[in-house]
């Protein structure tokens, strides 16, 4: 595993950082370690994010309207 050092660290945002550790119960550097790693990780689908907050588990089931077939174009005119 590699190793980083991170200097120059202001106080608040150290102090932020310990707090935050403490919250979730872990210590600073596993805190650091899932804040980079989050922040590097690849974003989720846009759908998925829809359905982890809007989805029918939420509560919300969104109807989609009736639709009537069209005709296909005709691209030789």
């Amino acid at each position: 595993m590699a190793n980083l050092s991170i200097r120059k660290l202001n106080k608040t945002t150290y102090e932020q950082l310990r707090m935050r550790a403490a919250k979730h119960g872990v210590s600073m550097e596993e805190e650091a370690r899932r804040i980079i790693s989050q922040a590097v990780s690849a974003p989720e689908n846009i759908s998925s994010v829809f359905q982890k907050y809007f989805g029918r588990k939420n509560g919300i089931d969104l109807k989609l309207p009736p639709r009537k077939p069209h005709e296909p174009m005709d691209f030789n005119e």
